[in-house]
């Protein structure tokens, strides 16, 4: 089948399409990127998101437009995609949405334990218009089976990225970051994935606070920077660094209140640079705590340079982001690259997961790795909105 992913990721910084090819079942898959195109969301919309995210207090009339006005834009999104890439007809379709709230740990609400998660954008609009069915809403069904709805994408990670004989890391940078370690020929259940804290958010949040810029552009701002080491480690003590995967996080821990003391922290007097480096380093260095967790407890490290350390996603562009990255995974053993040298660019690697995790429901497969999401079994994700 020819299957178009549609993603939008906790930045909210606009839309991706990838048109996929695929072919075969269950883990034995095989996937072909055919195109993919990217579009900014408009400054309102993108405006409308933010103010939706972990709103302490939302209006339910304004909840209901941004569904259906997401699902307007999805739909253009991929008409532009498609427009460009003429002679390219999907036959299915997997849009996962713009989360506006996730909770992956249980807490108490009126009476009950419960962990949610909401992805919005009205998938019937985009059946209706291209006339083939939508699978959306997917973290749904892996929280009903116990787990935390995330991560999802590791298991595109474990298909399209598996190798007998080498470890690799997959290490997606949106505004959250998370990866997937996949032990040389390991099986399903030995993948262990899971969030591993900010990835682009808090650079963005602090890039656009005090230079009125939506992101680092090639993290130029931090190259100049010096990172305030005082700082970097207060915010290190965040609990989620501690905690024990499987684990997922979101802008409910990392949003506009972490940022605020985040700035407290580095202080007034700071330098606009060096607060840029200083976020910067925090991606980094929580990565590395990461990764230095799960060798230790997995025994499993690649002898030197026999390990691949793969990034995805919108930070993979910020060149000292990956320059102080490259300084926390070579020396564990492995050579740092992005997937763009795996014919699967950077931008795409999302949406091509959702393109694939769509054609998994569409054959009643399972889409989720319970190892990842801590699950308790298997399970065919998304909901099907038909033409």
């Amino acid at each position: 089948m020819i299957v178009a992913g549609i993603m939008s990721g906790t930045s909210a910084d606009g839309i991706d399409v990838a048109l996929v090819r695929l072919l075969g079942r269950g883990m034995n898959v095989r996937l072909q990127l055919l195109a993919h195109e990217h579009r900014d969301y408009p400054a309102a919309v993108r405006k409308a998101v933010l103010a939706a995210m972990n709103a302490q207090s939302a209006s339910v009339a304004d909840l209901a437009r941004l569904n259906t006005r997401l699902g307007e834009l999805y739909a253009d999104s991929l008409a532009y995609t498609l427009e460009r890439h003429s002679g390219i007809k999907p036959e299915l379709i997997g849009c996962h949405g713009q989360t506006i709230y996730h909770q992956g740990d249980a807490a108490e609400y009126h009476g009950s334990r419960i962990t949610t998660t909401w992805q919005t954008g009205e998938s019937a609009i985009i059946a209706s218009r291209f006339g083939v069915p939508v699978v959306s809403d997917f973290r749904q069904a892996d929280m009903a089976a116990g787990g935390k709805g995330a991560p999802l994408v590791p298991f595109l990670d474990y298909v399209f990225y598996r190798h007998p004989r080498r470890m690799r890391v997959l290490q997606n940078l949106g505004g959250i970051g998370n990866f997937s370690v996949i032990p040389a020929g390991a099986k399903p259940e030995q993948v262990i994935a899971f969030d591993t804290g900010p990835g682009n958010m808090v650079i963005d949040a602090c890039t656009e606070r005090l230079f009125r810029k939506a992101y680092d552009r090639d993290g130029k701002l931090a190259a100049r920077g010096t990172i305030m080491e005082r700082a970097l480690k207060l915010a290190l003590r965040h609990p989620f660094f501690r905690r024990k995967p499987p684990k997922t996080t979101g802008r409910e821990e990392f949003g506009r209140e972490f940022v605020a003391q985040f700035l407290r922290w580095c202080g007034r007097r700071a330098k606009k640079d060096d607060v840029i480096a200083t976020a910067t380093a925090l991606t980094a260095r929580s990565i590395g705590i990461a990764l230095q967790m799960v060798l230790k407890e997995t025994s499993k490290r690649p002898v030197r340079g026999n390990g691949d350390y793969i990034v995805s996603g919108g930070g993979a562009h910020n060149k000292t982001l990956l320059a102080m990255l490259k300084h926390e995974v070579e020396p564990l053993g492995f050579k740092l690259t992005t997937t763009d040298q795996f014919e699967l660019p950077a931008e795409a690697k999302e949406a091509a997961a959702f393109a694939l995790l769509a054609y998994q429901t569409w054959h009643r497969q399972p889409g989720n790795l319970p190892c990842a999401t801590g699950a308790s079994r298997a399970a065919i994700l998304g909901k099907i909105a038909y033409a």
